[in-house]
C-alpha cells in the first residue's frame, strides 16, 4: 500500500503529467484565433463596417498579446493563481459579449466593446505565460519541442472548438461565442493545481526522446484527423451519431498523451539519471538560475570573461586537465582585474540571464522583435480577416478556412520547434534560419491571396498558417537561449506586443482602408445601377458594407508579401549576429 501511495505521489509530480496538462490547457487557450469565425456574427449583430470590425480585432490582438501584467505576476504568484485570473477574465469578457450579441444585454459603444474583447482575450496571456514558463523550467534542455508543441496546441484550439460547434448543429452562430467564454475557463480551473514547476530537470530519462516522438506522432494524427473530418463534413451529409463519434475520437487523441506519465510512473522498472548525469544537470541548472543582480559580483563577471579567453582547443582535453586549465585561467584573470589590467564588462553576455531592461538595450532583441512584427503581424491580419476574405472570394462559410488555418498554424508550431531544434542541436546554427524560411513561405502565401487564382484560398491559408505558426515556436525558444530563462515571462510578453502592433499596421490601417474603399465604390456603382438591389443586399450607408472580388485584398496582400521578405532579411541578419553564440552554447552542451 505504501508503494502504491509513493507511485501516485510520483505521478502527481511527474513533469510529463504537467506537460500533458499544459497541452490540454493550450488546446482551449487559443481563443483569439476564432475571431475570423465570430467576426461575421459581430458585424451583422452590431451593424459595424470593416473599419469598426478591425478596431475590435485590434483590441482582441492587444488582449491576446499584451501580457506585461501576466509576465510580472508570473514571478510573484503561484501557477494556480495565474490560471484563476485568466479564467475569470476570459469568462467575464466573452460572457458579456455573448449577452450583447444575443440581445440579453444592451449594446455598448465601440470603445467599451473593445474593452470587453480585450479583457476576455487577455485571459489567454495568463494561460500561455503559465504553461510556457512552467514547462521550460521543467524541460530546460528541450526548449524547441516544448515551446513548439505547447504553442501548437494553442493554434489548434480554434479547430477543436469549431468541431464541437459543428456537432451541436445549431443555426445560432452566437453559440460559438458562448463556448469561447465557458470552455477555456472550465479547463483552466480544472487544471490549475496540476500545472506547476516540479523540478523537472531532475527527471531526465533516456526515454525522453521517445516520449517526444510519441507526442509528435499524436500531433500528426490530430492534424490529419481534423483535416479529414472537415472534408467529410463539407462534402457529405453526416448523421448526428457519426458526428458525435468523430468528436469522441478527437477527444481520445487529445487524452492519449497521458499514457507517457502513466507508463513512466507505474512501470515496473523506474529509470533515474546516473550520478554523472545528475552532476551535469545540477551544473546546468546552476547556470540557468543565475540572476541579473549576480552579474554585479566580481567572480561571476570573471567567469563571463573567462568564456571569451578560453583557448579554442580546451574542450578536447581530458576532464582533469580541462578543470586545471580553467582554474588557472580564472586565477590569472582575477589577478589581472585587481591590477586593472583587464577591463571586466558589466552586464550579462548573450546566453546568460538578462532582465527585460537589459535585453531592451540589445540590438539583437529589437531585431527579433521587428522581424516578429513583420511576419506574425501580417499572418494575424489574414487570420482576423478570413471571414471577409472568404466572402470576397465567393465562399459562403468562413468556418472551414478558420479551421484549416488553425490546423496549419498547429503544424507550423510543432514543425518549427522540431526542425529548429535539429538545426541548433546537430548543426549548432541559430534557430532564425528556420524563421527566415517560414517568412518566405508567408510571402508566397500573401502573393497568392493577391492573385486570387482558383484554389489560392486553400494554398494561401496553408502557407500563411504554416509560416505564422513557426514564429511562435522559434522566437520564444531563441529568446530563452540568447537572454536566459530567469525573466523569460517578462521578455516573452514584451515580444508578443509585436503581434497587435503588426495587426494595427496591416489590418487596422492598410487592409481595412482598402477594403472599405472598394466596398464603398462597389456600393455606389450598385446604387447608380439598381437602388433596389443595393437595399436588398443591405449595402446601405448606415449599414455594413461588403466588398466582393479579388480587388478587396489585392493591394494589402502585396504589401504584406513584401514586408515578409523584409522580415526574412532581418532574420538572416540575426543568424549572422548570433552564429558564434549558438556555436558556443551547443558546443558546450555537447
Amino acid at each position: 500500500m505504501g508503494m502504491l501511495a509513493d507511485r501516485f505521489r510520483a505521478f502527481s509530480t511527474n513533469r510529463w503529467l504537467v506537460f500533458v496538462a499544459a497541452m490540454w490547457l493550450q488546446s482551449m487557450a487559443g481563443i483569439g484565433y476564432l475571431f475570423g469565425a465570430i467576426s461575421p456574427v459581430l458585424k451583422a449583430a452590431l451593424g459595424y463596417n470593416q473599419r469598426q470590425l478591425a478596431a475590435l480585432g485590434i483590441a482582441k490582438d492587444l488582449g491576446d498579446c499584451v501580457g506585461f501584467l501576466a509576465g510580472t505576476l508570473s514571478a510573484m504568484l503561484p501557477a494556480w493563481a495565474m490560471l484563476l485570473i485568466g479564467a475569470l477574465q476570459n469568462f467575464l469578457g466573452y460572457g458579456w459579449l455573448w449577452l450583447i450579441v444575443t440581445k440579453q444585454a444592451p449594446p455598448l459603444p465601440l470603445s467599451m466593446m473593445c474593452v470587453l474583447i480585450f479583457v476576455g482575450t487577455n485571459g489567454e496571456t495568463y494561460f500561455n505565460t503559465t504553461s510556457l514558463v512552467t514547462c521550460i523550467q521543467n524541460f530546460p534542455k528541450s526548449r524547441g519541442p516544448t515551446v513548439g508543441i505547447l504553442k501548437g496546441f494553442a493554434g489548434l484550439s480554434s479547430a477543436i472548438l469549431t468541431q464541437l460547434f459543428a456537432v451541436m448543429h445549431t443555426p445560432d452562430h452566437a453559440t460559438l461565442i458562448f463556448m469561447v467564454a465557458v470552455g477555456p475557463s472550465l479547463v483552466a480551473i480544472g487544471l490549475m493545481f496540476v500545472i506547476r514547476p516540479v523540478g523537472g530537470h531532475r527527471q531526465v530519462r533516456s526515454s525522453d526522446k521517445n516520449s517526444f516522438m510519441f507526442i509528435y506522432t499524436i500531433c500528426m494524427l490530430l492534424a490529419s484527423y481534423l483535416v479529414g473530418v472537415m472534408l467529410v463534413q463539407d462534402f457529405l451529409e453526416v448523421s448526428d451519431n457519426v458526428a458525435i463519434s468523430l468528436t469522441v475520437f478527437l477527444f481520445i487523441l487529445l487524452i492519449l498523451p497521458i499514457a507517457i506519465p502513466v507508463a513512466l510512473t507505474f512501470s515496473l522498472k523506474t529509470e533515474y539519471p546516473s550520478p554523472y548525469e545528475e552532476a551535469l544537470l545540477s551544473e546546468a541548472l546552476k547556470g540557468e538560475a543565475s540572476t541579473s543582480h549576480e552579474t554585479e559580483d566580481q567572480p561571476e563577471l570573471i567567469l563571463s570573461e573567462m568564456e571569451e579567453e578560453k583557448p579554442k582547443d580546451i574542450d578536447s582535453l581530458s576532464p582533469s586537465e580541462r578543470r586545471r586549465r580553467i582554474a588557472d585561467l580564472q586565477t590569472r584573470l582575477v589577478q589581472a582585474a585587481a591590477r586593472g589590467g583587464v577591463r571586466v564588462r558589466k552586464g550579462p553576455h548573450r546566453g546568460e540571464n538578462f532582465t527585460l531592461m537589459q535585453a531592451l538595450v540589445k540590438a539583437d532583441f529589437w531585431l527579433i522583435w521587428l522581424s516578429l512584427l513583420l511576419g506574425s503581424g501580417s499572418g494575424l491580419t489574414v487570420i482576423d480577416n478570413l471571414g471577409q476574405m472568404s466572402q470576397a472570394a465567393g465562399f459562403k462559410d468562413a468556418h472551414n478556412f478558420v479551421s484549416l488555418t488553425s490546423i496549419w498554424n498547429f503544424l507550423g508550431r510543432v514543425g518549427g520547434g522540431y526542425f529548429s531544434e535539429i538545426i541548433v542541436r546537430e548543426r549548432k546554427y541559430p534557430r532564425h534560419i528556420a524563421l527566415a524560411l517560414a517568412q518566405i513561405l508567408m510571402a508566397a502565401g500573401h502573393f497568392l491571396f493577391a492573385m486570387a487564382w482558383p484554389g489560392t484560398m486553400y494554398m494561401g491559408t496553408f502557407l500563411v498558417g504554416l509560416g505564422y505558426g513557426a514564429h511562435w515556436a522559434i522566437v520564444p525558444a531563441a529568446v530563452s537561449e540568447l537572454f536566459g530563462v530567469k525573466h523569460f515571462g517578462a521578455m516573452y510578453n514584451f515580444l508578443t506586443v509585436a503581434n497587435p502592433t503588426g495587426s494595427l499596421i496591416f489590418s487596422g490601417l492598410i487592409a481595412s482602408s482598402f477594403y472599405d474603399y472598394e466596398a464603398e465604390r462597389q456600393a455606389q456603382s450598385s446604387a447608380s445601377s439598381s437602388p433596389q438591389f443595393l437595399q436588398g443586399m443591405g449595402l446601405l450607408a448606415n449599414g455594413p458594407l461588403k466588398c466582393e472580388g479579388a480587388v478587396c485584398f489585392f493591394v494589402s496582400s502585396l504589401i504584406m508579401s513584401a514586408f515578409c521578405v523584409v522580415g526574412a532579411g532581418l532574420s538572416l541578419v540575426i543568424v549572422y549576429r548570433t552564429k558564434r553564440v549558438y556555436s558556443h552554447l551547443y558546443r558546450t552542451v555537447r
